[in-house]
C-alpha cells in the first residue's frame, strides 16, 4: 500500500505478481488460477482481496490437499466431475471463486439464496442442515472468514463430542492427548 502513494496501481500490481511468483511459485501448475487482475485492480473493481493461505498451499504443495475443478454434482458420498469420474471424499473444501456459483451446483437445499450467499445474515450464516457449512460469505473480510472458521470448527468438535459420548471439550482433549502419544 505505501507505493502506491508513489507510483500507479498498475505498476503495483504487477510488482506485487512478480514478488507472488518469486514466494509463492507457479500456482497455476497446482490447479489454482490466478485472476486476470492484479490484487489492487481487483480490489478496486469488485471489492474482493485474493487471499491464499500459505499452510493450506504447503499442503497443496505436498499432495495432502488435491485440488480439483470441474465439479458438477455434490453426491452423497462425494463429488461427479465434468470429465465423468465420480469419487469419494470425507470432506469436501469448495473453492468457488470471487463471485459465489454455489447455486448454481448445490441444489435441494434451502441453505443459499439465487445470488449463492447464505439465507441466514452474518454472524449466524455459517451454518447449513446436515453437515453443511459455509466460510467466506461474510462480506467482512478475513475477520469474517476467520468467525465463520472457528464457529465450525467448534461445531464438528462439539458434533463429534455428543457422537463419542464425550461430556465437555477435556474429555476429548485427554482422548487426542493419550491418541498422539501411542
Amino acid at each position: 500500500m505505501v507505493l502506491l502513494k508513489w507510483l500507479p496501481y498498475r505498476l503495483v500490481d504487477k510488482f506485487l505478481l512478480m514478488l507472488a511468483n518469486f514466494t509463492l511459485g507457479r500456482t497455476d501448475q497446482l490447479g489454482l488460477r490466478r485472476p486476470k487482475m492484479g490484487p489492487i485492480e481487483l480490489k478496486n473493481a469488485t471489492g474482493k482481496t485474493p487471499v491464499l493461505d500459505v499452510g493450506a498451499l504447503s499442503q497443496i504443495k505436498s499432495g495432502k490437499i488435491k485440488v480439483t475443478g470441474g465439479v458438477t454434482e455434490i453426491t452423497k458420498n462425494g463429488a461427479k466431475f465434468k470429465d465423468g469420474q465420480e469419487k469419494e471424499f470425507d470432506s469436501i473444501i469448495l473453492a468457488t471463486g470471487y463471485k459465489s456459483n454455489v447455486s448454481n451446483w448445490l441444489m435441494g437445499t434451502d441453505f443459499f439464496t439465487k445470488d449463492g450467499m447464505p439465507k441466514t445474515a452474518f454472524p449466524n450464516g455459517w451454518r447449513g442442515e446436515n453437515g453443511l457449512y459455509a466460510v467466506g460469505f461474510t462480506q467482512r473480510g478475513l475477520i469474517g472468514t476467520s468467525s465463520d472458521a472457528i464457529n465450525i470448527a467448534g461445531d464438528i468438535a462439539d458434533q463429534w463430542r455428543i457422537i463419542n459420548g464425550y461430556k465437555n471439550s477435556c474429555d476429548s482433549h485427554v482422548l487426542f492427548k493419550d491418541s498422539q502419544e501411542k
